[in-house]
């Protein structure tokens, strides 16, 4: 029985401890603050479970030039403020943030990801990142064609890549 009301009184004090470390202003909040301990890793464990469950497996409308040029289009006017255009500096936004939005265009950005795990990011957001959810903006055919032009962002045709600049 001992056991069990110190097992109960240590969950209590871990709790009130936890509270009062938001309560007192303690937690970092300011985007230029150190993430708090274990902030990233566990963000990112929630964040690829919920997409492994939820990421469509299919993709709808096929990677055409058309829909390529469709979301560079899109993405210039929503996307590039914060992640940033090929070629080009990324915006006082995006330094501003934290997380840093990722660079799309450098390295591998999201070429490698499935088109499905973007388009669950670009229709659902991110909690606590800055990146908004588009799902209640735009169609999940426009959510698509972004999607499906980051997908292939390194091997774009000229038409589309013009429409990035």
């Amino acid at each position: 029985m001992r056991v069990l009301i110190g097992f109960v009184l240590g969950l209590i004090v871990a709790a009130a401890v936890a509270f009062g470390y938001f309560l007192l202003g303690m937690a970092p909040v300011a985007t230029q603050a150190a993430p708090m301990p274990f902030e990233r890793y566990l963000a990112n464990k929630a964040l690829q479970a919920e997409i492994q469950r939820q990421m469509p497996k299919d993709v709808p409308i096929q990677p055409t030039e058309d829909n390529l040029i469709a979301g560079a289009k899109l993405y210039r006017e929503n996307c590039a403020v914060c992640h940033g255009l090929p070629g080009q500096e990324v915006s006082a936004i995006g330094r501003g943030e934290f997380p840093k939005p990722p660079s799309l265009f450098k390295g591998k950005g999201v070429t490698d990801d499935p088109p499905g795990e973007t388009f669950w990011k670009v229709k659902n957001g991110i909690r606590l990142t800055g990146m908004p959810g588009f799902g209640v903006s735009y169609t999940d055919t426009q959510l698509w064609q972004v999607s499906l032009m980051l997908a292939g962002a390194d091997k774009l045709p000229e038409r589309a890549r013009a429409e990035l600049k």
